[in-house]
């Protein structure tokens, strides 16, 4: 059986909290990891890059001098690629980088990075989470009690405006609800933070 330190509202250890086998203590995939990862990092870049072509760059359509008695290598277009201003060869065109996974296959690498990072000791329990105000000052002294590393996601069952806004000039915390959760920032967070709400929903969408 896994489990994680518990921790109170008010960030004091306080005792531990049992983990799902079924999420948190699966057979780590380190294949599937990785292309999980791969496939969101994938799917994250836009593809619109574009360098215009000899075609598509403006001017070039005269000769620019005649072909014979100048002393100078021949020239059809100002426009080629060795001139300045000219288009460019083989240049970057708009295209897709999205990479497909199967469902089966996703659910399964989370699960991987969920049971790794319990297994190593990465992960935190809180009985409730209570921000009564908007306080970035207040919320890093707070997750500091939660002995964390340097990268902490905070995990919630559902939306706390506060949490987000206290949270979000913080470099290194990320407050995101369960649902939102991704294998890349399972694998990339030192620490994941967890309410019991948001680790009861998580054993709920994702049990094997």
């Amino acid at each position: 059986m896994a489990s994680a330190p518990l921790f109170s509202a008010a960030g004091e250890r306080v005792g531990e909290h049992e983990l799902g086998d079924k999420i948190f203590a699966q057979e780590v995939r380190k294949d599937l990891v990785h292309l999980a990862v791969l496939r969101e990092l994938a799917n994250r870049r836009q593809g619109t890059h574009k360098a215009k072509s000899r075609k598509e760059v403006k001017g070039g359509g005269k000769k620019p001098f005649r072909q014979k008695g100048t002393g100078r290598a021949r020239q059809g277009s100002t426009r080629a690629p060795h001139w300045r201003h000219g288009g460019v060869v083989h240049g970057p065109e708009p295209r897709s980088y999205d990479k497909a996974m199967p469902q089966k296959m996703r659910r399964a690498a989370f699960r991987s990075a969920l049971s790794a990072k319990a297994a190593e000791g990465g992960i935190r329990v809180l009985e409730t989470l209570e921000i009564a105000e908007i306080s970035t000052k207040s919320f890093a002294e707070w997750i500091g009690k939660l002995e964390t590393g340097k990268v902490a996601v905070l995990v919630l069952s559902e939306r706390n405006d506060n949490a987000y806004l206290s949270s979000r000039n913080l470099p290194n915390v990320r407050v995101i609800v369960a649902q939102g959760l991704s294998t890349y920032q399972v694998v990339r967070a030192d620490t994941l933070i967890l309410t019991r709400d948001a680790a009861a929903k998580l054993e709920e969408l994702y049990a094997a």
